[in-house]
């Protein structure tokens, strides 16, 4: 049984690597700012929950007609978003150093709750059977850092491409004092929810290894 990724996150390719599974990555080619605009203009402001389910649907959904390797899509197909919610402001990817660097003024020495967003969609088969999904949450406690360590660590470019500005797994990881929740929420997806999911349709999680050694 093949799971099929809908994201070019490589946090969230290892995360799954590391679980023993190796996925098929397909890029969604969402357009997220524009959706998000456009259901904010028709239903009012976002909760983190909400954006985070709205573009792991999204996602998960936009490669359903997808036939990676001139194959059709045949297994779980997973969506994932995540985004940072610290001091009642909603963060996702920072993109330019400035304001990678105006965010960790902000959260430094704080907690914010890092939201991860899951869509999975049953498409054994080559046809859609079903889909489920939900949001999960982590808090994540920073260390009080220096004008000298933001800065060296805005160089390095990794916090430009993450959501809240920070990584747990990579450089940013001895800058967090502590997670409460599922970690791997924190790295792009929360294991245990996947799981879930993964037999609310029916699945065997077991099935979905196939890094074994």
């Amino acid at each position: 049984m093949r799971l099929y990724l809908a994201s070019t996150s490589p946090a969230r390719l290892q995360l799954l690597r590391q679980a023993g599974i190796e996925p098929v990555t397909v890029s969604p080619g969402v357009d997220e700012e524009a959706l998000v605009a456009a259901h904010e203009a028709a239903h009012g402001p976002l909760e983190a929950p909400e954006l985070v389910q709205l573009l792991a649907q999204a996602k998960a959904e936009a490669i359903l007609g997808a036939t990676p390797g001139g194959e059709p899509i045949d297994g779980f197909v997973l969506g994932g978003d995540s985004a940072f919610l610290v001091g009642g402001r909603l963060h996702g990817k920072p993109h330019r150093p400035e304001v990678a660097r105006e965010r960790w003024h902000e959260q430094n020495g704080r907690t914010g709750q890092l939201w991860s967003g899951h869509w999975l969609v049953d498409h054994r088969g080559g046809q859609v059977r079903g889909a489920v999904g939900r949001p999960a949450v982590a808090s994540v406690s920073f260390a009080d850092l220096d004008d000298a360590e933001i800065d060296a660590y805005v160089a390095t470019g990794e916090p430009l491409a993450v959501a809240g500005a920070f990584t747990v797994d990579s450089l940013g990881g001895p800058f967090i004092r502590r997670v409460e929740g599922d970690p791997s929420t924190v790295v792009g997806l929360s294991l245990s929810t996947l799981r879930e999911l993964v037999r609310e349709l029916g699945g065997d999680w077991t099935a979905l290894w196939n890094r074994r050694g």
